[in-house]
């Protein structure tokens, strides 16, 4: 299938991707922007990127699983189905996306929303069916148990509370492992939102909100770095 043999590509070099994927977010886009102001955008993108922050948090946090592969290429040595797993079989890749599609709208910009928007769905898309046919073809039947009973996508929201209830809460792998990640997206939406008021010629004007969001890629920063060295350090180990 066309999706499969993307996805055993992309999956080869998807972490590689994200750099080149940020130029995207600096396109630069005729008038009329998809929000009438700029604030709105941002505003309305950092809640869906955060929204997909807290679905890595929680998928990480209750029940963490090995994406990089081996070899660069897709392996898994058993089925995981609790946590999140539970209640959608992808639950790292939809928050991928909707940091991404978050970013996109905080942009502001029809172009960047047309192109970053449909080539993030079709890369989580293809590495997902790439994904399915290992793992079809490793765990058979029980996988195909998986399939019917947990969505692919689009969360199962029925015994969540009890599933987040049930399960000890590992905060310390959920630092080790994920302190990249919101300083990644944080600084991309910083870096993108001063760029867009300079090129809107509202710099001037808008020196209070200039400074809120030096801070907040400074605390961002710091935040990277204290997990950063606590991890190389070892005073706070991945349980």
């Amino acid at each position: 299938m066309p999706f499969t043999h993307a996805g055993h590509v992309l999956f080869r070099y998807r972490n590689a991707l994200f750099p080149f994927a940020c130029i995207l977010l600096f396109l630069p886009d005729p008038d009329p922007d998809p929000f009438p102001d700029l604030w709105t955008a941002v505003i309305v993108g950092a809640v869906i990127a955060f929204a997909g922050q807290l679905v890595r948090i929680a998928t990480i946090g209750l029940r963490y699983v090995v994406r990089g592969g081996r070899g660069r290429r897709v392996y898994a040595d058993d089925l995981v189905t609790e946590g999140i797993y539970a209640h959608t079989r992808n639950p790292m890749y939809l928050g991928n996306l909707l940091i991404a599609i978050g970013l996109a709208i905080a942009s502001n910009s029809w172009i960047t929303i047309a192109i970053a928007v449909p080539l993030g769905i079709f890369m989580y898309v293809s590495i997902v069916s790439a994904e399915e046919e290992y793992l079809r073809g490793r765990f058979g039947a029980a996988f195909d148990a998986y399939c019917r009973d947990v969505p692919r996508w689009f969360p199962r929201l029925a015994g969540l509370g009890t599933t987040l209830a049930s399960m000890q809460f590992r905060w310390r792998r959920v630092v080790v492992k994920e302190y990249g990640t919101p300083f990644g997206w944080v600084s991309v939406l910083v870096v993108m939102t001063l760029y867009n008021i300079w090129d809107a010629g509202l710099w001037k004007q808008s020196q209070r909100a200039i400074r809120d969001l030096e801070l907040i890629l400074l605390v961002a920063a710091i935040a990277w770095f204290i997990a950063w060295r606590m991890k190389r350090t070892r005073t706070i180990v991945a349980d």
